[in-house]
């Protein structure tokens, strides 16, 4: 295994992190003697497989249903230095319930402290606030650490840019030390953040690179063979851990062998040749210019505003996005589903879709030179018709 230092915690992270979300029984809570034999006996054997290559950075959240009342039935028969322990817990608008959810995770884990506590889902100005103001719940985490009950405070993001990097620039209460960020091959727009992190020493995990960085454990045929002779998976990993600043990216493994592919990343990592790397990265960037005309798929994020700002709360930046990995690289079912969480109010997918923008008025909106409030409006459109379910009507 590789390992590289996590930032400003100092803590000596492998590349390759066991994210525990797929791994767990169910997502309600429920009692030790609720979990099956084989749901328990199928953790212990990812948790085995994960400490036997190195992989010693275990990875959950309050909020993951089983998965701290299963992992408190293996942990304590490792070794305390053995693993490094994140879990993770949602900021709220009460900071003694955020306190009262940590010390539920650390009895359900049966441990008696963290090294890694995250801020779970600062996902916009609101849960930013929540955090990061006088007695809120940031405040109240460096108490727990006062107290011996956690080493080290991060977040984990699933906003926009802007929103992240006013987290990272947060210096108050001790700032935080990491981040969980979203951060792939298909979507750059977190970019700023990363290279901010890594300027200011915040270690840097890149969460679900597999999933929800495309559905890359099932991947479409074409995209397979624009990514020789890497698997999209290996190329993903490769790209995100050639970054720098990046320390660790999550596996989420289901089973024990989930583990393998990404494994074949460590000889990458040390093979100093990326011939075949800029080979892969030259034809899928070609791909996507001929059928959209931009060597990215999100290559006009940044010039689009936010869903908050676009009429209609379309979230304009993430149709268009969508679209372009549908027609240039055949990713239809990571479109189509990613597309559908849109009208949910959700902060962790906001905004709407493309549904009504034939009849929203578009004229006032910034656009690069390039594009009209015609040809927008008609891009989006035809993204719906593209993207939405069957069966649905297409406005």
């Amino acid at each position: 295994m590789i390992y590289r230092r996590f930032g400003r915690t100092g803590l000596r992270m492998p590349v390759l992190s066991f994210g525990c979300m797929r791994s767990m029984q169910s997502w309600q809570d429920v009692s030790p003697a609720e979990i099956s034999d084989s749901s328990q006996s199928n953790l212990q054997a990812i948790v085995d497989a994960a400490l036997g290559h190195g992989i010693n950075h275990i990875e959950t959240a309050h909020g993951y249903g089983s998965s701290e009342q299963q992992l408190g039935l293996i942990l304590p028969q490792l070794d305390r230095s053995a693993y490094i322990l994140q879990t993770k817990v949602v900021p709220g608008r009460d900071p003694e319930e955020f306190v009262a959810k940590v010390k539920t995770s650390l009895q359900r884990l049966r441990v008696d402290r963290l090294d890694l506590l995250g801020l779970h889902g600062i996902n916009d100005h609101r849960s930013l606030w929540h955090c990061c103001r006088k007695h809120g719940c940031l405040e109240a985490a460096r108490k727990l650490q006062d107290q011996g009950l956690v080493d080290h405070i991060g977040f984990s993001a699933h906003g926009p840019a802007e929103v992240i990097l006013e987290a990272l620039s947060f210096t108050e209460y001790g700032g935080f030390d990491y981040a969980n960020l979203h951060w792939y091959y298909i979507l750059d727009a977190n970019r700023r953040a990363v290279e901010y992190a890594a300027d200011n020493d915040i270690g840097v995990f890149i969460i679900s690179p597999n999933d929800k960085g495309g559905q890359l454990h099932t991947p479409p045929r074409k995209l397979q063979r624009l990514c020789e002779p890497f698997s999209p998976m290996l190329f993903n990993d490769l790209y995100c851990l050639d970054q720098p600043g990046v320390c660790t990216i999550s596996v989420g493994a289901s089973l024990p062998h989930h583990f393998d592919e990404h494994l074949k990343v460590l000889d990458w990592l040390a093979h100093s040749d990326r011939k075949a790397f800029f080979t892969a990265d030259r034809r899928l960037k070609q791909e996507m210019r001929k059928a959209t005309g931009f060597d990215r798929p999100d290559h006009l994020w940044d010039a689009l505003p936010g869903w908050d700002a676009f009429p209609g709360n379309i979230n304009a930046r993430m149709v268009v996005w969508l679209v372009n990995l549908y027609r240039a690289w055949d990713m239809k079912r990571y479109a189509k589903e990613r597309y559908a969480m849109l009208n949910r109010g959700s902060t962790w997918v906001p905004g709407n879709d493309g549904a009504r923008a034939e009849a929203l008025d578009l004229s006032e909106i910034s656009l690069p030179e390039t594009f009209t409030p015609d040809r927008l409006r008609q891009m989006l459109t035809k993204a719906h018709a593209l993207l939405r379910k069957e069966g649905e009507p297409r406005s």
